[in-house]
């Protein structure tokens, strides 16, 4: 288990979206660099202090570079300062350095937040070797050696837990771009294979009557022309919310209420809608959703069902459940697949997603029954 921590560790690449230098690590680097001269100009007890005044303020510049290179600062900090444990241990004084670079944690954070796998693992053994050497150079006891090493894991440990954070919130908002994707597809499907239906058998109509009825065909045309308009409306309408940065015009969403209009525009001879008189108001979910159903039923049925003359929709409410029913009286096709193709499955997940139910198939004597059942209780 070890082994494969190690390996997936390696293979780490570095996190996604390391922002660059911004005004508050100017601060930051200004800041330190007027403590750390202060410091070595003011404090009393300190080793070697131009060498020490000079690395401490030299080294604060390093910060800026912390997320886009952090393992070249954690090596360029971290040794200068094994070079200072080594002096002090060559020329037997005493530990070198300012209390001004405790800032060079802020570094072993970047490296652990900002790093990749093979980049954490060389930084965190420069680190470990420089903490190292120190604890022998300054040498007070084990506690402050424990407490040392402390202070460096919790440093690493806090930049792990922030990429970590940082990477769930990440793959949280790509899961929710993947749904609304699906989502839009689903709605694109439905735009689409229903106007294109409609325009089919509006092509097919006025083909069979302009022998007969020449402005038959006229008006085949017009209704056409119609549904290509109102086609191409709705789909700018997706493409431009797909479309990053670009404003989007957002209209009402259809509902059940809009089902007779729906009714009006479909090339069928009679479609008949009935709606319960006293509808209470719907969740907004579930009202979008009895729309998108009856329009792809509707749409099914102008490409499946043929010599179709009638379609009928009915929506019933009652006990927290909405029921819409949609029949045809056509003949079924029986190569007309029953539990596949993108539309009955969007029907599916569309139904499912708001723990109703959705039955499809031939009815009993003719034609073709989608029966969907919807909680409405829930969702208010």
């Amino acid at each position: 288990m070890t082994a494969n921590a190690l390996s997936s560790l390696l293979t780490e690449p570095r996190a996604p979206g390391a922002p660059a230098r911004v005004s508050r690590d100017w601060v930051l680097v200004g800041a330190l660099m007027v403590t750390a001269l202060l410091e070595g100009v003011l404090r009393a007890d300190v080793a070697w202090r131009p060498l020490a005044t000079v690395v401490a303020v030299g080294l604060a510049p390093v910060l800026l570079w912390r997320r886009t290179h952090p393992l070249a600062c954690v090596v360029v900090a971290f040794g200068t300062a094994t070079a200072l444990g080594l002096a002090s241990l060559l020329g037997g004084a005493p530990s070198v350095g300012l209390d001004t670079m405790v800032y060079l944690l802020v570094l072993v954070y970047a490296l652990a937040r900002w790093g990749s796998g093979r980049e954490i693992e060389i930084g965190l053994a420069v680190v470990a070797v420089a903490a190292g050497i120190g604890a022998v150079a300054d040498y007070t006891g084990p506690v402050d050696v424990f407490g040392g090493f402390a202070v460096l894991t919790a440093s690493a440990a806090a930049g792990a837990a922030f990429r970590y954070r940082a990477e769930s919130w990440r793959r949280a908002l790509d899961q929710s771009r993947s749904r609304e994707r699906v989502g839009l597809a689903r709605e694109l499907h439905d735009i689409v294979a229903h106007h294109i239906s409609a325009i089919a058998v509006q092509a097919q109509a006025g083909r069979a009557m302009a022998g007969q009825r020449p402005e038959a065909a006229l008006e085949a045309l017009a209704a056409i022309e119609g549904e290509a308009s109102r086609t191409l409306v709705e789909m700018r309408a997706m493409v431009r919310v797909l479309r990053d940065g670009a404003p989007a015009e957002y209209a009402p969403q259809s509902g059940v209420a809009d089902l007779v209009s729906l009714a009006r525009r479909a090339p069928v001879p009679v479609v008949d809608v009935e709606l319960p008189e006293d509808l209470d108001e719907l969740p907004p979910q579930v009202d979008a959703a009895v729309y998108r159903l009856a329009q792809e039923a509707l749409t099914n049925a102008l490409r499946h069902a043929r010599n179709a003359s009638r379609v009928e929709i009915r929506v019933v409410e009652g006990a927290g459940r909405l029921r819409l029913r949609v029949t045809d009286d056509g003949q079924v096709d029986p190569a007309r697949p029953v539990n596949r193709g993108f539309g009955l499955l969007g029907m599916t997940e569309r139904v499912q997603l708001l723990g109703g139910t959705l039955r499809a198939g031939p009815a009993p004597e003719r034609g073709w029954t989608v029966d969907a059942e919807l909680p409405t209780k829930a969702g208010r």
